[in-house]
């Protein structure tokens, strides 16, 4: 099976529903290489992180035929046999272990129906020597590109955005590109999702409806490629409606998580959100999701950075394991202690680690 042609995936159409949109503002790169722009950036970037933790990225130097080869190559591998992708099922799932395949169906939504969830997953890590996989013959026949794919994020959007954010703070501009460096061990992944819709009943839907829960993610940012099935919403924070997330041509979406708010002691907030039913005109399409996950140094342990102007004068010196007297884990530790959970425990609102409670969100 060769190569796939660039930009030979076609999307399908957008809903025509009138859904209760977020207002997102956008980060347009366009204007990161003067340092008046970067400046400008900065500012629009706190804002963002601080108010909703969602945002859009425009001009980020990674060509729309490009991402639509990573779309055809994700719709391929789940069109490979079952028991073909079986093959490159992830080795211990319970112990939050996740490169790899994860077939649908784990989760079980409604106990007292036995509906379960029909996500698929498969996520690539990072190809810095630190983590062996074996691939399907589809994936290895594209890996250069992928690889390529995936560095190429790194330089184009998430060292910008680290910048950026150092900017805002008032600190070194290498103060979190130094901690997310493409060559360390971290827990950065690649990720194609498939969210199987077309296999859910119109009674199955009404019962994601209501069962769809927020979650945070655990890492620094994550990177979603617009893609025109409406599923994804976020929770604001300052009122706790969910509102929908738009899919806009040209651009990333991106969110805050759980180690970049520890960092700065909760000034950034880590972003609540969840995929639920499609609108009703886009419910006979599977969702095909490209993501990249960006995680610190497994070895970085989460204490707030310091040396900020910003944080001290707003007052947020300590992150939660700072303030409650605890070990502050490491980014490895913290990972591997949510995942753990988010597999195996039916606690929905556990101590994952001292000093932090999770919880999911309706």
């Amino acid at each position: 099976m060769g190569a796939p042609e660039f930009g030979s995936f076609k999307y399908v159409d957008e809903t025509k529903e009138n859904l209760d949109w977020a207002d997102l503002v956008t980060v347009d790169l366009a204007l990161y290489d003067t340092p008046e722009g970067r400046k400008e950036l900065a500012n629009t970037l706190i804002n963002a992180l601080r108010n909703k933790g969602f945002f859009y990225v425009k001009n980020f130097g990674i060509s729309q035929e490009r991402v639509d080869a990573q779309f055809h190559i994700g719709s391929k591998f789940y069109e490979l046999p079952l028991e073909e992708k079986q093959k490159y099922t992830v080795q211990g799932l319970e112990q939050g272990k996740y490169n790899g395949y994860v077939p649908a169906g784990r989760r079980l939504l409604n106990p007292e129906t036995g509906l379960r969830d029909r996500v698929e997953i498969y996520n690539i890590p990072k190809f810095n020597g630190d983590f062996p996989q074996e691939f399907p013959e589809l994936i290895q026949e594209n890996i250069h590109e992928i690889e390529h794919f995936a560095r190429d994020l790194h330089k184009h959007v998430l060292d910008p955005l680290f910048v950026l954010l150092a900017i805002a703070l008032e600190l070194p501009e290498d103060t979190f590109t130094k901690i997310h460096q493409y060559p360390v061990k971290s827990e950065d992944h690649l990720r194609y999702m498939k969210y199987g819709n077309s296999t859910y009943t119109e009674e199955d839907f009404k019962q994601y409806e209501k069962l769809s829960l927020g979650h945070t993610d655990l890492g620094s940012f994550t990177l979603l490629f617009r893609q025109p099935v409406a599923a994804l919403q976020i929770r604001y924070h300052e009122n706790g409606q969910w509102k929908w997330v738009k899919p806009v041509d040209g651009t990333l979406t991106v969110n805050a998580c759980d180690a970049l708010s520890f960092l700065t002691g909760g000034y950034v907030k880590s972003t609540v959100h969840r995929v639920t039913a499609p609108p009703k005109d886009q419910r006979h399409v599977d969702r095909l999701g490209l993501l990249y996950f960006s995680r610190p140094h497994n070895d970085l342990q989460l204490s707030t950075v310091k040396g900020s102007r910003v944080l001290e004068h707003e007052g947020f010196t300590k992150n939660n394991f700072e303030q409650a007297g605890e070990k502050v884990p490491t980014m490895e530790e913290f990972t591997f202690a949510k995942q753990k959970w988010q597999r195996t425990s039916r606690d929905r609102n556990a101590v994952i680690v001292p000093g932090f409670q999770e919880r999911e969100y309706k």
